[in-house]
C-alpha cells in the first residue's frame, strides 16, 4: 500500500511521527533554554556555550553545534529533498503545484514585510530571509497535539511545503550568506563532491565511502567561507536512491538506510540541542527599544502575518486557476490553520539569523522576533484548527 507521497504508508507514518515528536521535544528544549537564560544558572549557560573545544580553529561549543551538528541536519534535509523529487510528492508538476506555489508565496511575503519595515536600516536589511522559513518539526508537533482533528492530507501538504521551504532556505544561505571565499578550499570541496558523484556513477552502494569523503567535503567547506552546513546537502544529493537514481529501491537503498539511521538522532538530539543552544534569550534588562526595533517587529510580522497571507493567497490563486486542488478531506478553515502554523520559523529562522548579522549584533532582536512570531503562529494556528475541527464534526 502506498501513500500520497508515493512511498510505503508505514514510512510516511514513521516520518510524521518522528517529526511531530521532535517538535514536542524542541518545544521543551526552547523552554529550558529560556529558563536557563533567565535564572541563576544564566552565567554558566552562557559560559558553557562560549567555551572553546580542544580542536584546531578555536571552535566554541556554540560554533560546533551550529556548524558541525547542524551539518547532519542539512544532510537529512538533502536526503529528504532528493527522495521526494525522485520518488515522492515532488516528482511531478501535478503533485508539486499546490505546495510549490504556496511555498513561494510563503517565502516572498514575509521577506517583503520585513524589508518594508526595515527599508532604512543598512545592517537590518540583511535579516530579510529570517522570517522566510518554516520549522516542520515544530509545526507537526503542534498538529500532533490536535490528534485526529487534522486530515492526513494536510500533514502531507505541510511536509511537502516545508521541504520546498528548506530548499529555498538552502539556496538563500548559499547565495546571500556566504563569507569571503577561499578559492583553494572551495576547489578541494568541489573535488570531493566530484569524487562522490563518481562513486554514484560507478554504482557504489556502500555508505562508508560516501561518508568518509563527505567528512572531507565538510572540512573543506568549513575552511572555504561557504557555510559548512551546505556540505551536508551536497553529500546527500550524491547518495544513491535506486538503480541509477531513476527509481526507488526500497528500504535497502543507500539513501533509505542513511535516512532511517540518521533521522532519530536529528529529531531527538541535534535539533533539540540546537534549540537549547540558540533560544536562550535573557529578559533581564530587555528594553522597549529592543521589542520595538525594526528587526524584532519585521521578523515577528513576517512570520505571523507574511507567512499566512503569502501561503493562503498563492494557494487560493492556484486553486482558482485550476492548477491545484485543496488537500483531500480538508476544509478551507483547516487549510488556513496550516498556513498559520507555517509561521513557526524557529529552527531555520534562528539559524539564518545567526548568519545574517555581524557577530554580537542584533542577537536579542532576532531571538525575540523569532520567538514572538513563532509563538503567535503556533497558538493561533492551534486554536483555529481546533475550531475548524469542531465545526467539521
Amino acid at each position: 500500500m502506498t501513500s500520497l507521497l508515493g512511498r510505503p504508508l508505514s514510512a510516511l507514518q514513521e516520518f510524521l511521527r518522528l517529526e511531530a515528536a521532535s517538535g514536542i521535544v524542541l518545544m521543551l528544549a526552547a523552554a529550558l533554554a529560556l529558563g536557563c537564560a533567565n535564572s541563576p544558572v544564566a552565567p554558566w549557560y552562557a559560559a558553557a556555550l562560549a567555551s572553546e573545544l580542544p580542536v584546531p580553529g578555536h571552535m566554541s561549543v556554540l560554533h560546533a553545534i551550529n556548524d558541525g551538528l547542524m551539518a547532519l541536519f542539512f544532510l537529512l534535509v538533502g536526503l529528504e529533498i532528493k527522495r521526494e523529487v525522485l520518488a515522492g510528492e515532488l516528482r511531478s508538476a501535478r503533485r508539486i503545484a499546490l505546495p510549490g506555489i504556496a511555498a513561494v508565496g510563503g517565502m516572498l511575503a514575509p521577506a517583503a514585510i520585513y524589508l518594508l519595515i526595515n527599508r532604512d536600516g543598512t545592517i537590518a536589511v540583511r535579516g530579510w530571509a529570517i522570517p522566510a522559513a518554516t520549522d516542520i518539526a515544530f509545526a507537526l508537533g503542534v498538529l500532533a497535539l490536535l490528534g485526529a482533528r487534522v486530515p492526513p492530507s494536510l500533514k502531507v501538504f505541510l511536509t511537502a511545503l516545508a521541504i520546498l521551504d528548506d530548499l529555498g532556505a538552502i539556496a538563500i544561505i548559499a547565495l546571500f550568506y556566504t563569507a569571503e571565499l577561499s578559492g583553494f578550499a572551495v576547489a578541494l570541496a568541489l573535488g570531493g563532491v566530484a569524487v562522490l558523484i563518481a562513486l554514484n556513477a560507478f554504482g557504489e552502494r556502500r555508505l562508508a565511502p560516501y561518508l568518509l569523503v563527505g567528512v572531507g567535503v565538510w572540512g573543506c567547506t568549513l575552511a572555504s567561507g561557504v557555510h559548512a552546513t551546505l556540505a551536508g546537502v551536497a553529500v546527500a544529493l550524491t547518495i544513491p536512491l535506486g538503480g541509477g537514481d531513476r527509481e526507488a529501491a526500497g528500504e535497502h537503498a543507500p539513501l533509505q538506510r542513511l535516512e532511517h539511521a540518521l533521522h532519530p538522532w536529528v529529531a531527538y538530539l541535534i535539533i533539540p540541542v540546537f534549540g537549547f543552544a540558540n533560544a536562550g534569550l535573557s529578559f533581564d534588562g530587555l528594553s522597549p527599544a529592543v521589542a520595538l526595533d525594526g528587526v524584532t517587529i519585521g521578523i515577528a510580522a513576517g512570520l505571523f502575518v507574511g507567512k499566512q497571507l503569502g501561503i493562503a493567497a498563492c494557494a487560493w490563486l492556484a486553486i482558482r486557476a485550476g492548477v491545484a486542488t485543496l488537500p483531500a478531506g480538508a476544509s478551507g478553515m483547516q487549510f488556513y490553520a496550516v498556513a498559520l502554523l507555517c509561521g513557526i520559523g524557529f529552527t531555520m529562522s534562528l539559524f539564518i539569523g545567526a548568519l545574517a548579522f555581524p557577530p554580537g549584533q542584533l542577537i536579542a532582536e532576532t531571538k525575540l522576533g523569532v520567538l514572538a512570531g513563532s509563538l503567535l503562529s503556533a497558538v493561533c494556528g492551534y486554536a483555529l484548527m481546533r475550531l475548524a475541527g469542531r465545526g467539521a464534526g
